[in-house]
């Protein structure tokens, strides 16, 4: 089974909000915890490049977050206390987000 990748971009029109939105990223991965012990493989997150390439649609940052599990997934997105404190630092900044999740059929 592969892991499960989700995507999630966004639409952040101030840069200072996105700034803070990447800096609760940096600490998600140690932060985050699941019967205490850290449960989530990895996190990228940053700011886009192609700004005025009309395929990104405006989003202008993402975030790749990596799991083991769809389990471990749906606890990211629902119990999560480093999520929480994530959301809750965007809370109010976010014009638009998207996110998708897939099991990749070509992760070596």
């Amino acid at each position: 089974m592969s892991p499960i990748k989700r995507v999630t971009l966004f639409k952040i029109p101030n840069v200072a909000h996105q700034d803070a939105i990447l800096e609760q990223y940096k600490t998600v991965k140690q932060t985050g915890l699941k019967d205490g012990k850290p449960y989530i493989l990895s996190v990228s997150a940053g700011k886009t490049i192609a700004k005025e390439d009309p395929r990104s649609k405006g989003f202008n940052l993402f975030a790749i977050t990596v799991f083991a599990t769809l389990e471990d997934m749906n606890f990211y997105d629902t119990e999560c206390s480093a999520h929480k404190a994530l959301k809750a630092v965007a809370a109010g900044k976010i014009e638009d987000i998207m996110t998708v999740y897939t099991e990749s059929v070509t992760d070596d």
